[in-house]
């Protein structure tokens, strides 16, 4: 596919629409930005195998994902979405799949190198949990509604 060359002032300026990041400042996102990596996957791409262990957080540039969870489709991510947040905390089992359904480009950020900018900064890992913590709740209301 093609090469998409992207920029470190604009990967800053992604970053910074991350609600994830929100709470950060300048030299906080160019720290961001010098860890991380721009990655490219092709449509039809398994990015992500449930189950397996990870060790990688991604936000999406451009393109399309869908998260599926025992081969059943649960959620689609787009540009300014991310995914693999909770593997970047304990390194545990993926909890679900990511295929690429167009070609994708992201901005990704390894484990080793996330943790030690979220215990620097207190912001962040409220944002972390705040976000966590949505999740949570949508993933156990729609528990609820299967249920029901």
């Amino acid at each position: 596919g093609r090469s998409l060359v992207v920029t470190k002032k604009e990967r800053l300026e992604q970053l910074s629409r991350v609600r994830l990041f929100e709470g950060l400042n300048g030299a906080d996102l160019r720290h961001i930005v010098n860890v991380s990596g721009v990655v490219h996957h092709e449509a039809g791409k398994t990015i992500i195998k449930e189950g397996d262990s990870g060790v990688g957080f991604e936000l999406i540039l451009e393109g399309e994902v869908r998260v599926a969870r025992k081969g059943r489709t649960v959620a689609r991510l787009s540009a300014g979405d991310f995914f693999g947040e909770m593997a970047l905390i304990d390194e545990g089992p993926r909890t679900a799949s990511i295929i690429a359904t167009s070609d994708v480009t992201t901005v990704g950020i390894a484990s080793w190198d996330f943790k030690p900018l979220v215990k620097n900064r207190p912001g962040m890992a409220w944002a972390l949990l705040v976000h966590l913590t949505k999740r949570l709740r949508d993933e156990q209301s729609a528990q609820d509604a299967a249920r029901a």
